[in-house]
Order: structure tokens, then C-alpha cells, then sequence
């Protein structure tokens, strides 16, 4: 399956959820302070789909086939896995109105296991809820609105991760040990900023991807 990728620079970045509209969905919350993740050693197949993603990075647009796949961030995840055989949009779930990333997390349920860590695998998927506000009334109540695909974890557990987040697809950084802190005192990025701020929003809104993750997925088999 081949891939083709057209690079453009970026001139301006405005931050968005993934376009797919979210579905309500039961799921567990993570507290708000959670041990540093781990990485164990990547298996080749897992090697392979973390340089898959890593080769996107930058991209603007992508085609497997011919075929224009969608440019959300469940798209760009799917496309990466469609390189290796694996379709995480094949699952048996019942649900008409299944956006991407639920499909995905129906396919990761069936084929795999859901998780918080600590032990982070390259090749993870991380799931986020409320990036957006899609129902629009305010209130986070918009779960499974972001996936990505886990790239390594950093010596001082900071996890960064590929997705489509903002105008291209890009490296992301999220540390759960400090889900509130974007910056440490001498610049190094701990916590990437996911959703935009918006006046309309309560008191107790998250915009970083430590504030904003829900749980890891692990495909057997990948």
C-alpha cells in the first residue's frame, strides 16, 4: 500500500479538535495526577508503524490507493495502520452514528486493551475527550473527540505522540505526571495546548493534552 504525501509549510496554526463529530460514550475519567509513564522496547511490527507515522509528519493531505483518505485526526490514525494491514474502522459495533475515533475504540476493544499506563508501548493509541466542543452548549460532556498514535515516551515520561491536531499532522507532547504544566521554567514543553480557549468556557475547562487524554489502546497484534 502506498502512501502520497504532500508537504506545505505551515503559516498559521489555529488549534481544533478532530473534525469527526463525538458520540456519547461511558468511560473512565483519569484522576488528575497519574504516575510517569513508562516505554518498553518496540517490537519490529510496532517499529514499523511508528516510522509509518513519523513520515507523515508535516503532511497536508494523504492518499492510499488513489483513494484520498480523510484529514482528521481518526483519519490520519487509520491511514497509518491501513499501511500495515490493519483497519481500525473494522469492528462490530451496532452504532449507525459511530464517528471515527469511536470506531476506533470499538476496534481497539475487540482486538485489544484499553489502559492509563504506566507502561506506554510505541505504537499506542491515545484517545482525549472534550478537545472541542462539539454539541456546543458549554459544558464537557463531549467524550472520544481525539486519537493519536503514541511515537515514544521521553526520559522524564513525557509521552509524545503524532496526530492531526491543528493545520497539519505533527508531533505532540503530554506528560501525566504534570497534566497542567505546558512549560517547565527552562522551556522545555511538557503538555501541548489542544483545544482553544473560548470565552464561553466554565471554570474548570482543560486546553492540554495531560488535562484533556482519557486512556491509551494497545492492537494486538500490531
Amino acid at each position: 500500500m502506498r502512501f502520497l504525501f504532500i508537504m506545505a509549510t505551515i503559516t498559521l496554526v489555529t488549534l481544533v479538535g478532530c473534525t469527526t463529530p463525538p458520540s456519547e460514550l461511558p468511560h473512565r475519567s483519569a484522576p488528575d495526577t497519574r504516575p510517569c509513564c513508562r516505554s518498553v522496547e518496540a517490537t519490529p511490527s510496532r517499529t514499523a508503524i511508528v516510522r509509518t507515522a513519523a513520515k507523515l509528519v508535516g503532511a497536508r493531505t494523504i492518499e492510499s490507493k488513489g483513494r484520498r483518505i480523510a484529514y482528521d485526526c481518526a483519519g490520519v490514525t487509520r491511514a497509518i495502520f491501513l499501511e500495515h494491514g490493519i483497519d481500525l474502522y473494522d469492528s462490530r459495533t451496532n452504532d449507525s452514528k459511530a464517528n471515527g475515533v469511536r470506531l476506533i475504540y470499538a476496534h481497539v476493544r475487540q482486538h485489544g486493551t484499553l489502559h492509563q499506563g504506566p507502561v506506554v508501548h510505541p505504537g499506542d493509541l491515545v484517545f482525549f475527550d472534550n478537545t472541542w466542543d462539539f454539541n456546543g452548549d458549554g459544558m464537557l460532556n463531549d467524550p472520544l473527540t481525539h486519537v493519536g498514535v503514541v511515537e515514544r515516551v521521553e526520559p522524564d515520561g513525557t509521552v509524545v505522540f503524532i496526530s492531526r491536531v491543528a493545520d497539519a499532522i505533527e508531533r505532540y507532547r503530554m506528560n501525566l505526571a504534570l497534566p497542567h504544566v505546558h512549560k517547565t521554567a527552562d522551556g522545555r514543553v511538557l503538555n501541548d495546548y489542544m483545544r482553544r480557549k473560548l470565552p464561553t468556557d466554565p471554570d474548570d475547562m482543560g486546553y492540554l493534552t495531560g488535562e484533556l487524554f482519557t486512556f491509551y489502546g494497545t492492537r494486538v497484534g500490531a
